[in-house]
């Protein structure tokens, strides 16, 4: 039995939750989010929270709805307060620009590196090294952020590249002579 998933999702106010079969819709200030879970996974909305129980015995089962209720708790946190992820690029020369829905970055490569912003994110850019990504979806968020950060990822011995904030990176010593 998953710890997690025996604690129910409250609904505030303002959240509309509605769940037909596997389908779950959440609607709220900040948008619309919408997901299919696997039928392995019962979801029922009782007394302003959503419960989520494994619908049969079987292992997969035991194994999905503790994730099934961890997507759930995000998409009503989303769409009350959104997600956000902020970025950091360090590098002579290095810097972003945002050029309509095209991300444009200058990464120290003989080229520019330009990042399709998708539909549900938005990134904004502060003084050309510092980018904030936010939306809804978590886990939209989190892929976006990450796939700007693959471009160029920090090198550990000076630093360059582009990483998370909060996120630790080991510095390795250079060559002594």
């Amino acid at each position: 039995m998953s710890r997690i998933g025996k604690l129910p999702v409250e609904i505030p106010a303002g959240v509309k939750v509605d769940v037909s079969g596997t389908t779950v819709k959440v609607e709220g200030p900040k948008g619309k989010l919408e997901k299919t879970f696997n039928s392995a996974v019962a979801v029922v909305i009782e007394d302003g929270q959503v419960k989520v129980s494994p619908a049969d015995s079987t292992r997969f089962a035991n194994s999905m709805y503790g994730t099934a209720r961890s997507i759930i708790s995000n998409m009503v946190q989303g769409v009350v307060e959104g997600y956000s992820k902020d970025l950091e690029i360090s590098g002579v020369g290095f810097q972003a620009n945002l050029k309509g829905k095209v991300l444009n970055l200058k990464l120290g490569y003989s080229h520019d590196c330009n990042y399709d912003i998708p539909e549900g994110v938005t990134i904004t850019v502060d003084g050309g090294t510092k980018v904030k990504v936010s939306g809804i979806d978590k886990h939209m968020v989190g892929q976006a952020a990450a796939s700007i950060k693959k471009f160029a990822p920090i090198e550990p011995y000076k630093g360059k590249g582009v990483r998370i904030v909060g996120e630790h990176v080991i510095r390795k010593e250079g060559k002594s002579v």
